[in-house]
């Protein structure tokens, strides 16, 4: 691995690395990967078509879509990366392509959605950011790191000084507290980025089932 903060992640060969702060990523070309039953693992497409397996069935994705598999599975054809982590349990969850703008607003113009939500406050997420044409994204930090594929568009990640070129269907790492920020030319950007906690997310005081809950108050009179 690069000594960069940022790390430009080949997906044109099956790799296996445990990155500190995410977990272990690896990144598939064809072939056939086995994920296992112990892990959660989130699923990026990169290009051509994926098969994901899991005991309910076998599931198409194109480039750009993703999946969250918690426990046994497969992966076979196309071009990815899996994060897969111990943390915590996933919901199972298919999605993407990503639209064709983020639904909340970021820095610079720029924006995002939420595309998978932690199941409980604190939990991993992976967003869709979107980046216009002719941005220029003020430098900035993250207090964990942050992995991903490009999913649309080309751009520059800038980082110490760097302008490391970004185009659609390679893998990136920006490891915690890495000062960088992107920049697109003609053409809009499109990230998928998993983040490995959250400052978001519901709990057993605070949700939605709960929140929308109103009891009724006690009859005296009725029956236990």
């Amino acid at each position: 691995m690069s000594d960069s903060g940022f790390v430009a992640l080949d997906l044109d060969r099956v790799s296996d690395s445990d990155l500190p702060g995410v977990g272990r990523a690896r990144a598939w070309a064809g072939g056939e990967l086995v994920l296992e039953p112990d892990l959660t693992h989130t699923v990026l497409a990169a290009q051509g078509q994926v098969q994901v397996q899991v005991q309910t069935g076998s599931f198409g994705l194109a480039a750009g879509m993703y999946a969250v598999v918690p426990g046994e599975g497969r992966i076979a054809g196309g071009q990815g990366l899996v994060i897969s982590t111990a943390l915590h349990r996933g919901l199972f969850q298919l999605g993407g392509p990503p639209e064709a703008t983020g639904r909340l607003a970021y820095i610079d113009g720029c924006s995002d959605t939420l595309l998978v939500c932690p199941p409980r406050l604190g939990e991993p997420c992976l967003n869709h950011l979107h980046l216009p044409a002719d941005t220029l994204q003020t430098h900035h930090t993250h207090p964990s790191d942050r992995i991903g594929i490009i999913a649309r568009g080309s751009g520059w990640a800038c980082v110490d000084g760097q302008r490391v070129a970004l185009r659609a269907g390679m893998g990136w790492w920006i490891r915690s507290g890495t000062a960088h920020h992107f920049e697109t030319g003609g053409e809009g950007l499109d990230v998928l980025a998993w983040h490995p906690d959250s400052d978001f997310g519901p709990t057993d005081a605070g949700h939605p089932m709960i929140n929308r809950t109103i009891l009724a108050p006690r009859d005296p009179h009725s029956l236990p």
